[in-house]
């Protein structure tokens, strides 16, 4: 048995701010993708997943007695599958803010939820805030809170346009433009993230009242103007505004940002070869830049692996 492929996601804007009611834009990532299996298996890793999932059972348990009405699942199915070995066979990089859990997370809905809400259905608002409800309850298992965006994006396989907490809709963005010089990429940072202990430091953050006011003065405006300029193919505008954001992120979020990056994001500010952002909740994993000119930016970066996710 080999479940449906569930992919990464890239949350292309609103990290850490759609905590605070900014935009967010999140696009699928077909590069990376999961699957539940069920073959015989005694890798270490398909071992270890096969535990995790133990694990993540009891919780559901836990889910459905808590929250009554949200979700129930076919416990006896997912048990007894579990029992025979099954696993989340992914490659999906763990720790790299491209949303590994948020995939499982969906593959165990599409497989086990009772009364499933699906992808082929009329997805009204209410419908798709239901699930974003359901996803962040059962993703909570791995980050100790989630918004419950990394598996509806992974679920539905569909860019997704948060414009507050409760109001999220499906959209579409414009055709990448296969011959442009400009390229949204991944750089490797070749360290493994945390999410919750960048999530905690940024709550400590917001109990100061000049980090609040830079968030809705400055990093939330920047967002929202990204998202915008984005969504419509605005690409000059688009840069100003992630030159901002860029240099917001490095004034006010050093600590998600590893160290030995400081410099290389200060010196895309200034030559504007390339401008990088925090892909997830950094810390680590993946950083998201983006150029007008990608032989320049892979120039200036030359020692980095880029993968590149859309032209312009």
């Amino acid at each position: 048995m080999k479940g449906p492929l569930f992919y990464s996601k890239i949350l292309l804007f609103g990290e850490y701010g759609i905590i605070k009611d900014s935009k967010g834009l999140s696009i699928p990532y077909n590069f990376f993708k999961g699957a539940l299996k069920r073959d015989k298996n005694d890798s270490d890793l398909a071992k270890k997943s096969n535990e995790s999932l133990k694990a993540f059972a009891e919780y559901l348990k836990n889910i459905e007695e808590r929250e009554k009405g949200l979700v129930s699942f076919d416990m006896a199915s997912l048990e007894k599958d579990i029992a025979n070995g099954m696993y989340f066979d992914s490659s999906i990089p763990q720790g790299y803010g491209i949303g590994s859990s948020g995939a499982l997370v969906a593959a165990i809905y599409d497989k086990y939820a009772n009364d499933k809400i699906t992808v082929l259905e009329n997805l009204t608002r209410d419908k798709l805030l239901k699930l974003k409800k359901i996803f962040g309850k059962m993703e909570s298992f791995f980050h100790g809170k989630s918004s419950g965006l990394d598996p509806l994006n992974s679920y539905l396989s569909l860019p997704i346009l948060i414009k507050s907490q409760d109001n999220i809709e499906s959209t579409s963005i414009p055709s990448q433009n296969t011959n442009g010089k400009g390229a949204v990429f991944l750089l490797d940072s070749g360290i493994t993230g945390e999410t919750a202990p960048m999530v905690q430091i940024f709550m400590e953050k917001m109990k100061q009242e000049g980090f609040r006011n830079m968030i809705k003065n400055q990093f939330v405006k920047h967002t929202d103007a990204c998202v915008e300029d984005f969504l419509n193919g605005n690409v000059k505008s688009l840069f100003g505004n992630l030159k901002q954001l860029s240099h917001v992120v490095l004034d006010h979020f050093k600590p998600m940002i590893p160290a030995k990056f400081h410099q290389l994001w200060q010196h895309g500010i200034e030559t504007n070869d390339y401008y990088l952002k925090l892909c997830g909740s950094g810390g680590g994993g993946y950083i998201l830049g983006f150029t007008e000119d990608l032989e320049k930016a892979k120039k200036a970066l030359k020692d980095y692996n880029l993968e590149v996710v859309y032209n312009f």
